[in-house]
């Protein structure tokens, strides 16, 4: 980091630990977070899981909204029947196959460098956002029916007004995941998204979490969205710059936890114990537990033991079924990949209407109409000569909106 960096770390340090004392402060979080823990690693089922039908019937129980908003994440079983997501799985190999993608892949290395400073390898991520199984999935009106349902477990209200509409969403085209069964280089230490340093410096982000710098973090509420379409994240190839109320990812082959596939930490405010342990005495005044502009927010057994002891995968899944997890919540995945089968998804998240997501809808249109790689990633654009990709007679009218062609 460059010295300019280093020196609002230090103001920014400065500042926050002027609002508490935040030495009592982590130790109350840490014993909560501890408790927590406890709880996880007593075994049994710990993330909650849904059915679409459920959903659709509008027939979800208080007692599993309450349960999804405590463990942050949740499991939606059926979004697509099972042949679909069969059929859609094989067309993407054949879609990676006739453009000879794995390739073009190779002489493109290394222009993604997100996960660059994880300890794990990088995964197996295709750089693919257009083909038509990924377009069909965004536009389903299954799909939608489940993110009007997620977003709705928001508080949406704001000071000028709400601060996104949780009936509508921008598709937000994201990559999609093939990982070979035995592969043991290919996974993702635990970290989050959405911003790295930016939580602690960003005001909109400081804003966000003032109960939790004021010393009451009980008060902390992650689902109010007040400032959470505000915050500006560092400009880097695959750093989010839309807000998501939830990352999620579409299952297109059965997987589960032997299946080198995803880990959470299912406490949706854990972030409290994240954020001040960086302000402890034992974190050097420039730096935020290892925190890296442009990078993925990294969790690490040096700084976080007492929550990283709370990881657990998730159960087995479907093709079809989904999983969803707020922005907030530390996930991984696995180093090895001990199942039989591929473990295939495509990354779907939930991304409400709201201007900062209109912004970047308006710069993603520019990029499908082309075949471009989506904006916020490396611009590897290897699909703008691929047969077979999605173009805009293959959107209904919900893709369209959605992806505002």
């Amino acid at each position: 980091m460059d010295t300019e960096l280093n020196d609002y770390i230090r103001d920014a340090k400065m500042h926050l630990r002027g609002l508490t004392d935040v030495k009592a402060a982590f130790e109350e979080v840490r014993g909560a977070m501890r408790a927590e823990v406890d709880v996880i690693r007593k075994g049994g089922p710990v993330i909650p899981e849904l059915a679409y039908r459920d959903i659709a019937d509008g027939a979800v129980s208080d007692a599993s909204r309450a349960a999804i908003r405590h463990r942050g994440c949740v499991v939606v079983r059926g979004v697509f029947e099972r042949a679909q997501a069969e059929d859609w799985n094989a067309e993407i190999g054949e879609y990676i196959a006739d453009n000879d993608y794995l390739t073009r892949a190779q002489e493109k290395a290394g222009l993604d460098t997100y996960f660059s400073d994880l300890k794990s390898g990088a995964p197996q991520i295709y750089g693919l956002y257009w083909s038509k199984p990924q377009v069909m999935a965004r536009q389903a009106e299954s799909m939608a029916a489940t993110k009007r349902f997620l977003n709705r477990l928001w508080d949406v209200a704001g000071p000028m007004g709400d601060e996104f509409d949780p009936d509508h969403d921008f598709a937000y085209a994201d990559r999609t995941r093939r990982r070979v069964p035995g592969d043991t280089t290919l996974g993702l230490s635990p970290h989050m998204d959405s911003g790295s340093y930016e939580r602690w410096l960003d005001p909109a982000y400081q804003k966000i979490y003032g109960p939790i710098f004021g010393g009451r973090w009980q008060d902390y509420d992650p689902w109010k969205a007040t400032y959470r379409t505000q915050t500006r994240e560092y400009s880097s190839p695959a750093v989010c710059s839309m807000f998501r109320t939830f990352q999620g990812w579409t299952g297109l082959t059965t997987q589960g936890p032997e299946d080198g596939t995803l880990s959470l930490i299912p406490v949706a405010r854990s972030i409290a114990y994240f954020l001040l342990r960086a302000l402890q005495d034992d974190v050097a005044e420039d730096d935020l537990c290892g925190a890296t502009p442009g990078r993925a927010l990294g969790a690490s057994t040096d700084w976080h033991g007492d929550i990283l002891a709370g990881l657990t995968s998730i159960p087995v899944v479907e093709p079809g079924d989904t999983v969803w997890w707020h922005p907030d919540v530390i996930h991984s995945v696995a180093d090895e990949h001990s199942g039989a089968d591929y473990a295939n998804v495509i990354y779907i998240g939930a991304s409400p209407r709201c201007p900062k997501n209109e912004a970047y809808a308006r710069k993603q249109a520019e990029a499908f109409l082309a075949g471009r790689s989506a904006p916020d990633f490396a611009p590897e654009d290897y699909e703008v000569d691929f047969k077979g990709r999605a173009t805009v007679n293959d959107l209904t009218d919900l893709g369209r909106a959605q992806m505002m062609v």
